[in-house]
């Protein structure tokens, strides 16, 4: 079985072709990183405009790569949300056409669901298992049964922790985006440089990250010859900890060992180096997607389109999209 997957839920128009059950075959990114930059943020109008001229180029592309004609695609899986209203139009409307016009099968697919799945492009997890989800606009905890049993646990009040990486580079004048930036400049920096807060540490599963931002610029203003790598450094580490620590908390209530950290966050070299290091002093496995597989593709809606489809999923056509879509049931 061969799926078509289409992702426009921010700035990334990408198209995979998934052979059944894991195989990638195509997985196609175009990004509009460039023409963000000098906002220092994703700007919704210029986003969906590029989709509409991506789009079919970047599917045309997926499916040369993986050498096959769009006739032979059985199943249609697109973002149907949450993301920007007018980039998820795109990919939305692009797919139905196709599956109109092929007489093929459409599924709507939650990209924090493609997330959260994503490892599973390369190995399989036995479920259950916790999921930690963190990119520039979710940061969510989830305990994962299966893939229709999915409870929230908790999720940022506020900024992401994607987010306050942008925001905070954006303060120092390091453009965007953020996280990769702060991730290399922070190298050889000393994390305990500067006691900044680990915010809501205490509060259950939820996370606030805007105050540790404006502890970052407070600390700017009032020491002007501070030292960049350690000032980042020790903000990176606030923002690491504080995940870590949620989800050992998780860890030990409910006695899950198996945790899955996603999304663009997940490529940060020092969130990957603490929850592997906690992993070798407890016992947990922590599995994490190759750094292609962190940031936003396809290859990720195709898959958990196929296993949607296969326990029985089948959407409209006259489906919409959904900006705000929470994922799973909350505790």
């Amino acid at each position: 079985m061969l799926v078509l997957g289409i992702e426009t839920s921010c700035d990334d128009t990408s198209a995979s072709v998934l052979e059944a059950p894991r195989r990638v075959l195509s997985s196609v990114v175009s990004s509009q990183v460039e023409f963000h930059k000098a906002y220092g943020g994703v700007v919704p109008e210029i986003a969906s405009r590029r989709h509409m001229e991506n789009i079919l180029p970047v599917i045309e592309s997926a499916l040369k790569e993986a050498g096959v004609e769009l006739q032979q695609i059985d199943l249609l899986a697109v973002t149907r949300g949450p993301g920007l209203p007018g980039s998820l139009l795109v990919g939305l409307m692009v797919a139905k056409a196709i599956a109109f016009a092929k007489k093929k099968p459409l599924i709507g697919v939650n990209h924090l669901m493609g997330h959260l799945f994503s490892p599973f492009l390369e190995k399989e997890v036995e479920f259950p298992f916790l999921g930690l989800v963190v990119s520039g606009g979710h940061t969510s905890l989830y305990l994962v049964e299966d893939y229709l049993k999915i409870r929230c646990l908790g999720q940022t009040r506020d900024d992401a922790a994607g987010e306050a990486f942008d925001k905070v580079s954006k303060l120092l004048g390091l453009g965007y985006p953020g996280g990769p930036v702060i991730d290399e400049l922070a190298k050889g920096g000393d994390p305990k440089a500067v006691p900044f807060p680990r915010p809501m540490a205490q509060e259950g599963y939820w996370f606030s990250f805007s105050g540790l931002k404006t502890a970052v610029r407070n600390f700017v203003l009032s020491n002007p010859d501070f030292e960049l790598k350690d000032l980042l450094a020790s903000f990176q580490e606030a923002v690491c900890e504080v995940l870590l620590l949620k989800v050992l908390k998780a860890s030990e209530e409910f006695r899950i060992s198996k945790v899955v950290v996603a999304g663009g966050v997940a490529a940060n070299s020092r969130l990957r180096e603490l929850f592997l290091q906690a992993a070798g002093e407890r016992d947990l496995e922590v599995y994490f997607p190759s750094p292609k597989y962190c940031t936003d593709n396809a290859a990720m809606i195709a898959l958990c389109g196929l296993e949607l489809f296969k326990r029985g999923r089948r959407d409209d056509l006259d489906i919409g999209v959904l900006s705000r879509w929470p994922l799973g049931d909350p505790l």
